[in-house]
């Protein structure tokens, strides 16, 4: 029976031969690689990964997906909600090896699978996704242009990034009304050490209000927290490179 693509999980299937090609090759899966996929949907890319890796483990949360996904004898199958899933759990299984995390991820929750991940960045070789192309523009952003953000800042102290490929809506059934890309993310191997919750912060409060200068917000919130250190708040949010936040975050008072 054909499944009909559901638009409460924000489902769009990849049919593009073509393009779930190029995914592979960039995602260069080995045999034996400890690799979970987050929603395989009707397993376009999971089939060509499966076939290179032996098995694999998929996180899917539709039911009637899961059911037609355990029918295959090379994939775990995890129903459940990616953002509900441990994947502290997930790696302990597959210890030494670190994970490698894939997937189309829905458009509608992409970036809180995206902050979800980043607690277990420690435990991950690397994570190919598929976006909408906007919010990769987002993620690997460079400060003083108008996609910096606070996605920009709170991935890029943590990982390495690239668009690796370009996606056009009509590789999908249903074609979204965005253009797709695909990014590549690999943690960094010795990060700067800083209190994650009050990088956020920081960061939250500096792009609350991006058009207007750092002193009517984050300069408050420093005088608020007796900051006495020096940083400069006559600029905006997008004009402060990462390592100045991170910096911040480290010499903020708790």
């Amino acid at each position: 029976m054909k499944h009909v693509a559901r638009k409460r999980f924000g489902q769009h299937f990849l049919t593009d031969g073509g393009i779930i090609d190029a995914i592979v090759r960039e995602i260069s899966p080995k045999a034996g690689d400890a690799m979970v996929e987050i929603g395989p949907g009707l397993a376009a890319l999971t089939q060509p990964l499966v076939e290179r890796l032996g098995r694999l483990t998929v996180i899917e949360l539709d039911r009637d997906l899961a059911q037609r996904l355990r029918g295959h004898g090379q994939l775990d199958v995890i129903e459940s909600d990616v953002l509900k899933v441990d994947f502290a759990a997930l790696a302990a299984k597959f210890s030494p090896a670190p994970l490698r995390v894939v997937g189309n991820l829905p458009y509608n929750i992409s970036t809180p699978i995206l902050f979800h991940l980043l607690g277990f960045a420690h435990l991950v070789a690397d994570q190919h996704f598929m976006l909408q192309k906007e919010v990769i523009d987002r993620m690997v952003a460079r400060p003083a242009t108008s996609d910096y953000s606070r996605l920009s800042v709170m991935l890029q102290w943590r990982y390495a990034m690239d668009n690796v490929l370009f996606v056009p809506p009509e590789s999908f059934d249903p074609p979204p009304r965005v253009d797709s890309a695909v990014v590549r993310m690999v943690p960094l191997a010795e990060p700067p050490v800083v209190d994650a919750a009050r990088l956020g912060e920081i960061v939250q409060v500096a792009f609350s209000q991006r058009r207007k200068l750092l002193r009517h917000t984050l300069g408050q919130w420093l005088d608020q927290h007796g900051f006495a250190g020096s940083f400069d708040t006559q600029r905006r949010a997008e004009e402060v490179p990462v390592a100045e936040y991170v910096a911040l975050a480290q010499a903020a008072p708790q």
